[in-house]
């Protein structure tokens, strides 16, 4: 690196340190609750925001945990002072070290997966659900980790492109395909996964409902009954 007419020797190297990360529940653990869903945000929102926006499948006997992603950020961040009113959104991921970031949040998954089920005694399903990026995030953390998932749910999203369909890549969960009618992220994608998995001897549910980018009470009660 050069600065000034002055060359610089620089070195990178990389330290794991600790974290606190923030996770909202619905529902509380301990004895009696069978059913647990891991519901990963999509990009720029927050735990708090998304845990309302899947508040449709609290019930009894099922605990729903919304992991918040690490990396906080000012959106719409156009210089300036950032006052209290500013708002903040969440982003499990972007290009910058993105190998290193897939490594975290897939170990920090693993932490919160580890955390809960823990406390469930009586646990007899895991169902991880993603939805917009988180759906690339769950994706990727089904596909290597160790952990029990019985129910993958991609919705309004994909398969990262690293991710070959084909037997047992999440492990022999059961597999479900959502987006909205009017997604223009999604719609025509989640057809073209469909048969992707399909050809690849991969059983997938595709579940459409009247709407766009976003999550469905409806369709999350429907998809929940099953699971």
């Amino acid at each position: 690196m050069s600065r000034e007419g002055l060359t610089v020797s620089t070195t990178t190297t990389y330290l794991q340190v600790r974290r606190t990360a923030r996770v909202v529940l619905l529902g509380e653990a301990g004895q009696g609750v069978s059913r647990m869903w891991i519901c990963c945000h999509g990009y720029s929102q927050l735990a708090p925001e998304f845990a309302r926006e899947v508040a449709a499948l609290a019930a009894p006997g099922r605990l729903v945990v919304v992991p918040e992603a690490l990396n906080r950020y000012y959106k719409d961040d156009h210089g300036g002072v950032h006052g209290p009113d500013h708002p903040v959104g969440a982003t499990w991921m972007t290009r910058e070290e993105r190998l290193r970031e897939i490594d975290d949040y897939c170990a920090y998954l693993d932490s919160v997966h580890d955390h809960f089920s823990n406390q469930l005694p009586d646990l007899a399903g895991v169902t991880a659900l993603g939805f917009s990026q988180g759906s690339q995030t769950v994706a990727r953390w089904a596909a290597r980790t160790s952990r029990r998932i019985d129910h993958v749910i991609l919705w309004g999203g994909g398969l990262p492109q690293e991710i070959q369909p084909g037997p047992g890549m999440f492990g022999g969960a059961r597999v479900t395909l959502v987006a909205g009618e009017r997604d223009r992220f999604a719609a025509g994608a989640v057809d073209r996964l469909a048969q992707s998995l399909e050809a690849a001897d991969v059983a997938c549910k595709v579940e459409y409902f009247g709407g766009g980018h976003r999550l469905d009470d409806e369709t999350l009660r429907r998809i929940a009954a099953s699971a």
